[in-house]
């Protein structure tokens, strides 16, 4: 019976594997993580040089997992097939890290709430503003990207937030946003909404914990600057 002969690059990617299982991805270059996701929907193809292409492409490997599918089957060698590796760990780490922080205390594990929403929305090109909702013993019971705007603005309207809040019937609130820009300074907007959110939601006795910014590589915290308390200490006075 004659044997199929060997596609060009099966040796390499099974050496590949090899490594991977052996020592896990220390030593490997950016190109064979993306070229060894290629093979998951395509295992007879030669991904290599599309995988170099990509990193060209898009410069990191973050920006890889980050692009569209759009994109990504615009470089030569990626198609709707292998592009299903890459799309799914990027799918995948969301999900982990997302679990790693529901039904967790956010306040007393910072390290896994500034992992999940660096990884959820550092790269995203529009302002997104998450909601965590948290039980009366400050566990998360869920999260939620409750607005999405345009390049440099998410519109937040309080009333939608209260309502989300109440329906899910938490007892505290974090919110989060990031700026594509990359800098988490926040702007005087973002101050504004923070204070409309505390103040709405206060009225109906939810608290609100944090308010972080999550910029490139850096966040900022609404509560570790103190702006949490001092608004706080403002709707004290007005009731």
């Amino acid at each position: 019976m004659t044997q199929m002969p060997k596609h060009k690059g099966e040796g390499h990617r099974q050496r590949l594997r090899e490594k991977f299982l052996d020592s896990g991805l220390s030593g490997f270059h950016d190109y064979e993580v993306i070229e060894l996701l290629l093979t998951l929907g395509n295992p007879r193809k030669d991904c290599k040089e599309a995988a170099k292409a990509a990193l060209a492409k898009f410069e990191t490997l973050q920006g890889v997992f980050e692009a569209s599918v759009n994109d990504l089957c615009s470089v030569d060698g990626i198609g709707p097939k292998n592009v299903f590796g890459i799309k799914l760990i990027q799918s995948v780490a969301d999900r982990y890290l997302e679990k790693k922080v529901i039904m967790k205390d956010p306040l007393n594990n910072s390290k896994a709430l500034f992992d999940y929403l660096y990884h959820s929305m550092a790269s995203k090109d529009r302002e997104c503003f998450k909601v965590l909702f948290l039980d009366a013993k400050n566990r998360v019971t869920a999260i939620e990207t409750l607005f999405t705007g345009t390049l440099t603005a998410s519109s937040v309207y309080p009333r939608e937030v209260v309502r989300a809040a109440l329906d899910r019937s938490a007892a505290a609130l974090i919110f989060a946003h990031n700026h594509p820009s990359g800098d988490s300074e926040p702007s005087p907007a973002d101050y504004a909404i923070t204070r409309q959110l505390l103040f709405a939601c206060r009225t109906v006795g939810i608290t609100v914990h944090e308010h972080i910014v999550v910029g490139n590589h850096q966040y900022f915290s609404f509560a570790d600057q103190g702006h949490i308390a001092q608004m706080n200490r403002e709707y004290q006075k007005t009731t």
